[in-house]
């Protein structure tokens, strides 16, 4: 099964096959020789299916302030039709082998939409996503926590037989002291963890998006992939990766705050933290050594604890991030978060931070993708205000859109300047302590900025 896991479902003979059959599946549910189902049945249901589609598309855009592009909801509606379409053709249907080809014509409609839609995003880009391979094997907290000897990382030397993977922990972080009830997390080891003899490692916390899993890291992101070549290329030696949850639930919006919906920001900073010196024995504690990333709203929630908290995260990741946590309108934020305090909310958002503050010995990644209109101007806005704070900052442009093509890409990017940054050396090199630099000239390594011109209306505004 080796081979199958590896096989791309967002490009190839895979989904190719699926859009065959979808389309021919669609196309049985519309044309039936009943008249009644082809100018009457066909036509209303088309409808309600166009009405349906528009209703979630606003719901998603006013929930969560995505835009929803045409194409995916064009794919998703296809499917719905084709699961709509096939009550009338099963009500009207004669005979068990009419019937059953309708059921599984319904089925491949529903697989066309989601296949489409899943390509879109690349959220399961393979057949090892999609069944829920981590692309490592597991570990115990038990091995972890009672490894024979830890030392500091100019002390240590790797051993001949270092393994070539990571591998993955699932734990539970308790909220002790925010009280934050979290889903468990994953965490990636590097192979030099497995050595006789381990070095502390630096740490970085990684957060998904919304709606999304600590897990989506793993799957569409590629991150044990990544680590795992990183770490082949640096005698074993990697980041660990704690894949926190900073939502709570799949659709939860929590805005990464100490607020009225939960003390997010305590959770992601001292419970993360006391969790990982408990158990990690292998987790460096200096926490200049700790770095915070994410994309969408994990990317909004690294720069929002980069900037409030600079002392605990002082390296940050910001993949596709907003300029502020949003609950749709700023409105509504402040109402929901903060009891209609605009100044209190104002008191934590990046910008207002950026803006009156300086961060010497911050240092950060902007990376967003080339295609993510949406996001785009937020991104620039928010790191021409962290480079004016006095932030060590890079902006990157990578391909694809608001999409794991794009976080995948950036993640392998933006990994030997974060690793380095974290004080993990060249290969045979390893040196200890986070690497510190001090504001640098502008640096783009993929695409321009835009122009003044383009991003004019793009900073948030308050009530």
């Amino acid at each position: 099964m080796g081979d199958a896991v590896g096989l791309s479902i967002i490009g190839g003979w895979i989904p190719l096959t699926v859009t065959v059959l979808g389309v021919v599946a669609v196309l049985w549910l519309i044309l039936s020789p009943r008249k009644r189902h082809l100018f009457v049945v066909v036509p209303v249901t088309i409808a309600v299916t166009v009405v349906l589609a528009l209703l979630v598309r606003r719901f998603i855009e006013h929930s969560w302030g995505e835009s929803v592009p045409v194409a995916v909801c064009a794919w998703g509606a296809a499917g719905v039709l084709g699961l709509l379409l096939s009550v009338p053709r099963l009500v009207a249907g004669r005979g068990v082998v009419q019937r059953s080809v309708t059921v599984l014509a319904a089925v491949l409609a529903v697989v066309l939409g989601l296949s489409h839609v899943n390509t879109f995003y690349a959220w399961y880009p393979t057949v090892g996503a999609l069944i829920h391979d981590e692309g490592a094997p597991t570990v115990s907290v038990a091995q972890v926590a009672h490894h024979q000897r830890v030392v500091d990382l100019p002390e240590w030397r790797p051993s001949r037989d270092i393994g070539r993977h990571g591998r993955i922990l699932t734990a539970g972080i308790p909220g002790s002291v925010s009280g934050f009830r979290a889903r468990p997390a994953k965490v990636y080891l590097p192979p030099a963890v497995f050595d006789p003899v381990s070095p502390r490692l630096p740490v970085l916390v990684l957060l998904a998006g919304q709606p999304g899993s600590p897990e989506d890291w793993l799957f569409g992101g590629r991150l044990a992939a990544t680590m795992d070549s990183y770490a082949s290329a640096h005698d074993g030696l990697a980041p660990i990766v704690i894949l926190a949850d900073g939502t709570g639930s799949i659709f939860g919006n929590p805005l990464c705050l100490d607020s009225r919906l939960g003390r997010v920001a305590t959770y992601l900073t001292d419970d993360v933290a006391s969790w990982a010196r408990r158990t990690l024995p292998v987790a460096e504690t200096d926490r200049r050594a700790w770095a915070i990333g994410g994309l969408s709203y994990g990317g909004t929630c690294a720069l929002q604890l980069a900037t409030t908290r600079p002392g605990m995260y002082p390296t940050f990741l910001d993949l596709s991030g907003d300029a502020e946590p949003s609950l749709g309108s700023t409105k509504t934020t402040v109402d929901a978060a903060f009891g209609g305090d605009a100044a209190a909310f104002r008191a934590v958002t990046p910008l207002h931070l950026l803006a009156s503050r300086r961060y010497p010995e911050s240092a950060g990644a902007f990376v967003v993708g080339r295609g993510d209109r949406s996001t785009r101007p937020a991104v620039v806005t928010s790191y021409r205000a962290a480079r004016a704070a006095g932030m060590d900052v890079h902006y990157s442009e990578v391909p694809g859109g608001h999409t794991f093509t794009a976080w995948a890409v950036a993640l392998r990017q933006q990994t030997p300047w974060l690793a380095q940054r974290l004080g993990l050396g060249p290969p045979g090199q390893p040196t200890h302590g986070p690497v510190v630099r001090r504001n640098r000239p502008e640096r783009i390594e993929y695409g321009t900025l835009p122009n003044k011109e383009a991003l004019r209306g793009s900073a948030p505004s308050y009530g």
